[in-house]
């Protein structure tokens, strides 16, 4: 079989279709997942921002109507909170008690949004006076459960949080984050102003399990699509050269015919090209022989 000519410019011409199909296949995988990241970050940004607004919306609006003022806002002798069995360690501060009633309908409505992990406000220097539900349940004395499971009036001192809390510029900042708790997130931090003052940074957490099940789906139906138009090029390549040999598989049999002494078969031409040009001088060539021959036999 592979001794065939067609089989061998079938296989060459797919081999070459293959690695240019999959070059190209792979510079769309590219775009495509870029195209997935910018979306799912633009979206991140957008929601921090809005996270960030609300906040500073809320302190303010909480100022303005004598719950506190603006030192009190501005807290940071942070008030250790006597947990038995607890760590780390939980601090009150002069207005977490009123976030606790105003931020976390707010932090919750964010959570509505099944791939947001959480949605909270850290002021300066990490403190998260409260946390959205999902986070804020009962202390149950487990530290393992607790960790999980209540996370609000601590100091957040990893590199991404402190990274976040000091983040100064007016631009969202992005940070991949692994949480002491196992999942992996796109942290989305936005400064808080606070009567045009920074009080702290927000942190969005977005679960990136929505953005990799896009690209592996992706990647799927790209190496789907290339696996059947590997074939259809295969099968089509096949086809379109065993057709345009035809003339040559002819050819062969014809100048086998002449070399057992048949030379009385008319070649005739049937193109311009190259094959043209053979079905000429194999028609020359038998006349010639045809012409030997006869002299041959008359004498």
């Amino acid at each position: 079989m592979f001794k065939k000519l067609s089989v061998k410019i079938t296989l060459l011409v797919n081999c070459i279709l293959f690695v240019v199909i999959l070059a190209g296949s792979s510079f769309i995988v590219y775009q495509q997942n870029k195209s997935l990241e910018d979306q799912f970050a633009a979206r991140g940004k957008f929601l921090s921002v809005l996270c960030a607004k609300a906040m500073s919306r809320v302190m303010e609006e909480a100022i303005d109507n004598g719950v506190f003022s603006v030192k009190d806002a501005f807290d940071v002798e942070y008030t250790p909170v006597r947990v038995p069995n607890f760590d780390p360690p939980k601090f009150h501060t002069k207005y977490d008690s009123y976030t606790d009633k105003a931020l976390l309908p707010l932090y919750d409505e964010f959570l509505k949004d099944k791939d947001i992990l959480y949605a909270v406000a850290l002021d300066v220097n990490g403190y998260c006076p409260t946390h959205n539900t999902r986070y804020q349940q009962p202390i149950t004395g487990d530290k393992e459960k607790d960790k999980v499971g209540n996370r609000t009036k601590r100091l957040f001192t990893d590199p991404v949080a402190r990274k976040a809390a000091t983040n100064e510029s007016e631009e969202t900042l992005l940070q991949v984050y692994a949480r002491d708790t196992g999942e992996a997130v796109w942290d989305f931090s936005t400064p808080i102003y606070v009567k045009g003052k920074r009080w702290g940074n927000t942190r969005l957490g977005i679960l990136t399990d929505t953005l990799d099940k896009a690209k592996r789906s992706l990647l799927i139906n790209l190496a789907g699509a290339l696996l059947v138009m590997g074939l259809l090029a295969l099968l089509t390549v096949y086809l379109v050269v065993s057709i345009m040999l035809k003339p040559l598989t002819e050819f062969t049999g014809i100048a086998s015919r002449m070399a057992d002494g048949m030379v009385d078969e008319k070649i005739v031409p049937k193109s311009n090209d190259e094959l043209g040009e053979l079905a000429d001088v194999l028609e020359r060539m038998r006349i010639s022989l045809k012409t030997a021959m006869d002299r041959l036999t008359k004498k």
